[in-house]
């Protein structure tokens, strides 16, 4: 019920964003794993987008944050969703 689609959207909307939830696709990555041409604060405030809007979870350990996609959860409420947007981008990529 967390799930709201305007909110999944507008946080998937972001090429950054978009990124970096296409790599946490694989499995649970390393919040520094993301710092690429982009600073740490900038990053820190997408994560928070991607956090609030309910695309990933965030699970701390020690000085470490793990972050992974809520696929499930996505796919339960919005099915199809992240495999659309994923396709629709590699298709622009490609363009």
């Amino acid at each position: 019920d967390d799930l709201r689609l305007p909110d999944v959207l507008l946080a998937l909307g972001n090429p950054i964003r978009l990124a970096a939830v296409k790599q946490i696709a694989g499995g649970e990555c390393i919040c520094s794993d993301f710092v690429s041409g982009v600073s740490k604060s900038t990053m820190t405030h997408h994560w928070r987008v991607l956090r609030e809007a309910g695309v990933i979870c965030q699970r701390p350990e020690g000085r470490v944050i793990y972050m992974s996609l809520r696929r499930d959860d996505l796919e339960a409420r919005f099915p199809g969703l992240l495999s659309a947007i994923f396709n629709a981008d590699k298709v622009a990529s490609s363009a």
